[in-house]
């Protein structure tokens, strides 16, 4: 899928937490009604079989209860779980596909599905031969099972590299003290790194890793992982491009990644805006002298933020579409040949974007707590649900294929192509709601924290489960209204209006 992704360590965030996010984006001219949901251990699959690729796959008999954030139909067939956590508070995001070159799929093709060859009898020739795991298998084989982020990326690494995977993808693994990045390369292969404390990381659709510690990889371990014959891999393949001794340090992104004219107008803009907005003051942006421009292909892969990161510099940032600047799309003023000449962050075909967020300060039991928006991030609101419970409100789960205001996702989906057609208008009233929603959601997370440190440990989930459909109900009644009044505005500017009305 084509999405976007930033990671955030516990001293670079603005409590402490550990912060995961990702929009979840569909193909051009394709959208993906989700829901939120919880997965009990016993509804948790024992055999799994891909719908895509039909490998299979035999799972551990001791699943965990975790979050997930499913398609709402079976058009693309599978569960596709995307983000979620589970109750020993880990959280994952799957997947940010991310781009590749000739020469390492040549040396490791991806492991696609072969169908079965028939006669004119239907009799097989040649049996079939299963593909790989890929984005839609990745959550469900991964996340049920593991107790801590290090324990996700060996947990999927052996995975790609028994089963292989059809697609080049990038996944995010979090728990209260680290946050890790593994990126596929090829059929079999892959890397890993943690992300330093005091660091963010910006992913936007391509291989992304710009600095790797061989010598830790296959040494101490520390903060850097690999399949066990990486560097065979590389040296054997002639895939190294540094000039001189690197002391052990590799460029992943020049070996394994692209630089492809597609990429200066649909990834590298995206890291450059979201590095711009955290980073305004290190670095030169625009103009002649600039450090780094949208087209650049060595804007750095993680940076120091000049200040901690919020949760709202999160949805800010993944909802951008290049505001403040000459390429956004909703500008009505200079040099209108530059309006929306890079892919905006904040696309309309965002399907979802989750946040997780592992705070340290609190009891395990209701420490995690995972954000989500449904639609187009320009025109939508993050909401904050507790994790670890028996279930989702309904206003959150019920997605079908059926528009419905009884939706969240739908009523999202509705006020975006809305406000999108009276922008001018609706703008004020989409920043409203944005402010009014997350305001809200933290008031009844702050109160139902506090019920909970005075309760018994048997009485906390109860007490999330009436938080979370207390925020249920605030959304609804904030989103209704919203979506009242940029109705009102784009019925306003139809094209078929008229000045006079009735004598």
């Amino acid at each position: 899928m084509p999405c976007t992704t930033i990671l955030v360590g516990k001293n670079a965030s603005y409590n402490g937490s550990t912060l995961i996010a990702r929009n979840d984006d569909s193909g051009s001219g394709h959208f993906t009604a989700k829901k939120f949901v919880v997965v009990e251990a016993k509804d948790q699959p024992r055999h799994y079989k891909s719908v895509i690729s039909h490998v299979e796959v035999e799972l551990p008999d001791d699943p965990m209860r975790y979050t997930a954030t499913p398609n709402a139909t079976k058009d693309e067939g599978g569960i596709w779980a995307a983000a979620g956590v589970n109750e020993e508070n880990i959280s994952m995001t799957a997947t940010e596909t991310i781009t590749s070159n000739e020469r390492v799929l040549g040396a490791d093709p991806l492991v696609e599905l072969v169908e079965a060859v028939k006669d004119a009898d239907d009799k097989e020739i040649t049996p079939e031969k299963a593909g790989g795991i890929g984005e839609e298998d990745i959550v469900i084989l991964v996340l049920p099972y593991i107790h801590s982020a290090r324990e996700g990326v060996i947990r999927l690494g052996s995975l790609l590299e028994k089963y292989g995977t059809y697609e080049m993808n990038g996944i995010a693994f979090a728990d209260v003290n680290e946050v890790w990045w593994l990126e596929t390369i090829g059929g079999h292969h892959w890397i890993a790194r943690r992300v330093e404390d005091d660091h963010y990381v910006v992913m936007p659709n391509q291989f992304g890793m710009d600095r790797f510690d061989m010598n830790d990889a296959y040494g101490d371990k520390k903060e850097n992982l690999c399949s066990a014959d990486l560097r065979d891999f590389i040296e054997k393949n002639h895939l190294e491009l540094a000039i001189g001794d690197n002391e052990g340090w590799i460029n992943p992104r020049d070996i394994f990644g692209s630089h492809s004219d597609a990429d200066h107008v649909y990834n590298t803009p995206r890291a450059w805006f979201m590095e711009r907005y955290l980073n305004p003051r290190e670095y030169m942006w625009d103009g002649e002298d600039a450090d780094y421009t949208p087209e650049s292909d060595d804007i750095p892969w993680t940076l120091e933020p000049e200040k901690k990161i919020t949760v709202e510099d999160v949805k800010y940032v993944l909802s951008s579409h290049y505001q403040g600047t000459e390429f956004d799309p909703y500008s009505t003023t200079g040099d209108a040949s530059k309006h929306g000449k890079y892919r905006s962050i904040g696309v309309n075909r965002t399907s979802f974007l989750s946040l997780t967020e592992i705070r340290p300060d609190v009891p395990k039991d209701y420490r995690a707590i995972e954000w989500i928006a449904f639609g187009s991030n320009v025109f939508n609101a993050f909401v904050p649900f507790y994790t670890n419970v028996s279930g989702m409100p309904e206003y959150m789960s019920c997605t079908t294929g059926q528009v419905s205001t009884d939706s969240f996702y739908w009523a999202n989906r509705l006020i975006g192509v809305l406000a999108d057609a009276s922008y001018k208008k609706s703008i004020n009233h989409i920043e409203r709601y944005k402010e009014n929603v997350q305001k809200k959601g933290r008031e009844i997370i702050a109160k139902y924290d506090a019920k909970q440190e005075a309760a018994g440990v048997g009485d906390r989930e109860v007490l999330r489960m009436k938080a979370n459909q207390e925020i249920a109900d605030m959304i609804r009644k904030e989103t209704d209204y919203t979506l009242d009044k940029v109705l009102l505005e784009s019925s306003n500017q139809m094209k078929n209006q008229y000045s006079r009305s009735d004598a």
